[in-house]
């Protein structure tokens, strides 16, 4: 199976195909059409992407939108993996990877397996952590979506930032 774009910028899956396959289509496409946007203006311009990166895993994962000064994408990254209630992050570590990328902001994201997407205390207090730890580093923490199956909270909206 494989993935490739025809001359009008239309993406094709080849082969025989599997939801595996269906899925990161679908998270290359959405990549690349907020890459077109140029820049990720709300909490709503990520929310697809992260949804389809996210929203199917049976384990928590936390990831990092890096953004240059003009919150266009330098990179997405994996930053932890855990398990069905759970994934450690250290600040030391966010740390190093915004700086190693050179970021100026970060839109983070976490899924919940349950598909329960209201952010628990334990979400509330690692967003803080980070971003104080960030702020020191001259990195703006834009917002922590916490994403389900079906949908996606965003901190920010929500005014827990």
């Amino acid at each position: 199976m494989g993935l490739i774009r025809d001359s009008k910028g239309n993406y094709k899956l080849t082969g025989k195909t599997t939801e595996h396959d269906v899925l990161a289509a679908a998270e290359a496409i959405l990549l690349a059409k907020l890459e077109r946007k140029g820049s990720i203006g709300n909490p709503s311009d990520a929310g697809d992407f992260l949804r389809m990166r996210l929203g199917a895993l049976l384990h928590e994962e936390f990831h990092a939108v890096w953004l240059d000064n003009r919150h266009r994408i330098l990179s997405t990254e994996k930053l932890a993996s855990g398990t069905i209630d759970g994934a450690s992050i250290h600040p030391r570590e966010v740390v190093r990877a915004a700086l190693n990328i050179n970021a100026a902001a970060v839109i983070f994201s976490h899924n919940h397996p349950s598909g329960v997407t209201e952010p628990s205390a334990a979400d509330r207090e690692i967003t803080r952590q980070l971003k104080d730890a960030l702020q020191m580093i001259g990195v703006r923490v834009l917002d922590h979506l916490v994403v389900g199956a079906g949908s996606s909270v965003s901190l920010a909206a929500r005014g827990l930032m």
